[in-house]
């Protein structure tokens, strides 16, 4: 898989048009899989690993790249479908960074980048056997292609720790704000559970969106009611990464908007914090937030909301 990735440069030309290019890989079967390649560093045959006491079940091993230690997680067996057996010396593996982490994630193999637009990601449908790990489904040469909710991965490796202390929060802030409403828009449950308990001690009402056409289409309903949008809503933190709208997209469409443009919007992303940066000066972003940071994310949101409250004022 040399040279099978594309430069930062590249990646960023993607950004507005609602584009992405997936990785494709199976897990010892028929069935394909795929992970956003903004997310994988390279892709390479398993080095010789290193086993840990008290790893968790579905973590091989460790090994040592570029002078870090990087756990190798069984990716099969960490979606219930048991283990992956695959001769080490033929086993491949796809080593990415999320949440400002680096892991690698053990395949049965991969098999090529295809580049698509976010309309053909489909949201998993109901009743789907793996639903609880899946963010997206899409079909590539006729055949349905199962994309990975990651972070639900991860987070039941290394659970995240979302309870702040009460000095995390501003309480004269919480009292102007009380009530109105703030938009979380993301395609991954943990994500959304992990905002809900960092948000919650705002007071603010928390409504969510599974992606950034749902989101787009609630904020074109608000304002068909006559809802005072401006005054009501607080702000929007949105994923990058989501079926049939993207959070860049999403950002452009509400910039484009003259009752909507002045919205503040963060992204809130497990994509690379340098990639995310430069993106967020470049569809009109208030603010950029790695994920996940429920401190940094606490501080970020009273922030801006108290810039909001001084427009307003």
């Amino acid at each position: 898989m040399s040279g099978v990735l594309s430069s930062v440069d590249a990646r960023t030309k993607l950004v507005g048009q609602n584009r992405l290019e997936l990785l494709l890989f199976h897990l010892g079967g028929s069935q394909y899989f795929a992970i956003n390649v903004f997310k994988v560093q390279e892709v390479m045959q398993m080095p010789r690993l290193t086993r840990i006491p008290d790893r968790h079940p579905v973590v091989r091993g460790v090994t040592h790249l570029r002078g870090q230690t990087v756990p190798v997680v069984d990716l099969r067996q960490a979606i219930k479908m048991g283990p992956l057996k695959v001769d080490e010396k033929d086993a491949t593996i796809i080593v990415t960074e999320y949440n400002m982490t680096v892991q690698a994630f053990l395949v049965g193999g991969v098999d090529r980048i295809v580049n698509m637009n976010w309309n053909e990601i489909l949201p998993p449908p109901g009743g789907s056997g793996r639903q609880h790990y899946l963010t997206a489904i899409t079909r590539i040469d006729d055949r349905i292609v199962e994309i990975i909710d990651v972070e639900k991965v991860l987070a039941e490796i290394a659970p995240y720790q979302t309870n702040l202390s009460a000095e995390s929060y501003d309480q004269e802030l919480i009292e102007q704000i009380r009530g109105k409403d703030i938009l979380i828009v993301d395609d991954s449950h943990v994500a959304i559970e992990q905002m809900r308990q960092v948000l919650g001690p705002l007071g603010l009402n928390i409504v969510e969106a599974n992606n950034g056409l749902e989101a787009y289409q609630l904020l074109m309903h608000w304002k068909e009611e006559g809802r005072d949008v401006r005054d009501k809503l607080m702000m929007v933190i949105t994923d990058a990464e989501m079926p049939e709208m993207d959070g860049y997209m999403l950002t452009t469409e509400i910039r484009r908007d003259p009752e909507l443009k002045d919205t503040f919007v963060i992204l809130h992303t497990s994509l690379s914090g340098n990639f995310n940066k430069a993106m967020v000066e470049k569809v009109g972003c208030n603010g950029f937030l790695s994920k996940f940071a429920p401190e940094a994310m606490a501080q970020e949101v009273q922030r801006l909301l108290r810039e909001k409250l001084a427009l307003m004022s």
